[in-house]
């Protein structure tokens, strides 16, 4: 059995010109939750750590891409990197800035065969497809634009889409659980796992390792992400894996 991974997620904005790591609930009610280098820092003991743009203009990502390279030199664990991916040359210049993966969304659903071109240039390994999804009308949909705009894709069919593209890993978020600490989304989880072989990390309402230990006795997910918990110091990444471990799953030390 391949080791469960445990994601710390930094959901970074500008604010007064200066690079922060923010949280909310359904992708609102933004609270400071520190600097990104210094969550980085901290964070070493996780098996990786995703790093994304939640900004929304184009001089706050331009002053987000400077931040890339800064917290990829304190990383000793892969980091993948997301939002404001439009392009291929977005792809690419945040690797080169020292992402190990990127990930994209709105692009990709607007245009899936981005994904191939990035796994192409960069491998499989290298493109994260993440995916924001929550229910409506009785099946689950892909939104875009921070959740904001419902898709022409259903759940199963994109994320099938995206592993015949060449994806090699999709972070899935539900919308609806987001900061909610309601725990992650299982239903949704394991419609997700059957309609894909490629690995998928959960995403959106864990409050506690209560909730980690369920996705991954409950769900075929590869990875759990986690922010708040970790942010706001209701357990560590270390602390949370030893707890793992106790309860028999097994994790990376």
């Amino acid at each position: 059995m391949l080791a469960k991974r445990i994601i710390p997620c930094l959901d970074c904005d500008v604010r007064n010109g200066k690079v922060v790591v923010l949280k909310g609930t359904a992708f609102r009610q933004l609270r400071y939750a520190g600097e990104p280098v210094e969550l980085a820092e901290r964070y070493q003991d996780a098996d990786e750590l995703v790093l994304l743009d939640i900004g929304a203009t184009v001089q706050a990502r331009e002053t987000f891409l400077k931040s890339i390279s800064d917290v990829a030199s304190v990383c000793s664990i892969p980091l993948c990197v997301g939002g404001g991916v439009r392009c291929f040359r977005d792809f690419e210049a945040r690797i080169k800035l020292g992402a190990d993966q990127c990930a994209i969304n709105t692009a990709a659903l607007e245009n899936p065969g981005l994904i191939a071109k990035c796994a192409s240039e960069f491998g499989s390994q290298a493109v994260v497809v993440a995916v924001d999804a929550k229910l409506s009308d009785g099946e689950y949909y892909c939104y875009s634009r921070a959740g904001k705009e419902r898709m022409g894709w259903k759940l199963c069919d994109w994320l099938s889409e995206a592993e015949k593209q060449g994806a090699g890993e999709i972070l899935l978020t539900s919308i609806a659980r987001d900061g909610t600490g309601e725990g992650f989304d299982i239903r949704m989880l394991r419609a997700a796992c059957a309609a894909t072989k490629l690995p998928i990390i959960a995403s959106g309402g864990c409050s506690s390792v209560d909730d980690i230990v369920d996705v991954f006795r409950k769900t075929q997910a590869s990875g759990a992400l986690a922010a708040s918990i970790f942010h706001f110091g209701r357990t560590s990444v270390l602390a949370c894996k030893q707890e793992l471990a106790r309860r028999g799953i097994e994790v990376r030390m």
